[in-house]
């Protein structure tokens, strides 16, 4: 995007409070087009029901510029849970409730949400334990200090090939080009969608002028049809949207009044 706008791009990662900080901090700043946040579903859609006092409204106090791509999570098990499908898991879960235990990148991360949002839909109970971040919470599913996890597909397909995590089910419409053997969700016998894909999005300050964010967003969509722009966002299991400011804002309206009633259900108290 840089290129065709003539101007250079800075990364300042602003990490922490799942996105709160950074997206924060991009509410906060000048609506000149010049600082522009890029962040995922849970800062946008999920924070307003973990957060007693959000600092930013993501409704009112950003200009969505366009999801730029969505990711989709795998279902893996350490290899040394005795189950070869999510059926089993499930069948285990009831036999044994409570012993089961996922890891998550944080309390009210996509992992919890959607392995919470799992178990109820199946009818199973699984015990949390959270870890400073994906990797982390995979190396402790492959090491066997707790029984399961949700990723990224890259994350996770060389500990499916080498057999040290069994994958079972895939969180999209259809099955993953990485993972082709790989049941979707549905497929697995789960209606509905208890692993909810994030999403990676572009947002400028509220008040930004219209033309500017028109601007940003055909850059944006411009940019995610590049071959190897394409190439490289599949590698890491991203698939590119480039949908519109408005499918953008619809889409964080919906998400922060489906992810309210799903916090409720699970028993989260906002901090």
């Amino acid at each position: 995007m840089s290129v065709r706008l003539g101007q250079p791009s800075t990364v300042e990662n602003k990490a922490g409070a799942n996105g709160l900080i950074g997206t924060d901090a991009v509410a906060k700043a000048a609506p000149d087009g010049y600082t522009i946040l890029l962040t995922d579903r849970g800062a946008l859609g999920i924070n307003p029901s973990l957060y007693a006092k959000l600092p930013y409204d993501p409704r009112k106090d950003l200009a969505p510029v366009g999801i730029a791509t969505e990711g989709h999570y795998v279902l893996v098990v350490s290899s040394t849970v005795p189950v070869a499908s999510l059926a089993d898991l499930v069948s285990l879960g009831k036999s044994k409730p409570g012993t089961l235990r996922y890891g998550s990148y944080g309390v009210g991360s996509m992992a919890q949400i959607n392995l919470e949002a799992l178990a109820r839909a199946t009818g199973i109970t699984l015990q949390h334990v959270h870890y400073k971040g994906a990797p982390p919470a995979v190396a402790a599913v492959v090491a066997g200090e707790v029984d399961l996890t949700i990723a990224s597909p890259p994350s996770l397909l060389g500990f499916v090939q080498s057999g040290r995590l069994r994958a079972l089910a895939v969180g999209s419409e259809t099955r993953l080009d990485l993972m082709p053997d790989v049941p979707t969700i549905r497929e697995a016998g789960v209606a509905g969608q208890p692993l909810i894909p994030t999403y990676f999005a572009l947002a400028a300050p509220a008040g930004t002028a219209p033309s500017v964010v028109n601007r940003l967003n055909e850059e944006l969509r411009h940019a995610l049809r590049l071959p190897d722009v394409v190439d490289r966002l599949r590698a890491m299991g991203l698939v590119p949207n480039g949908g519109s400011p408005a499918a953008m804002a619809q889409i964080v309206a919906e998400d922060v009044d489906r992810f309210a009633t799903l916090v409720k259900d699970i028993g989260f108290k906002p901090e």
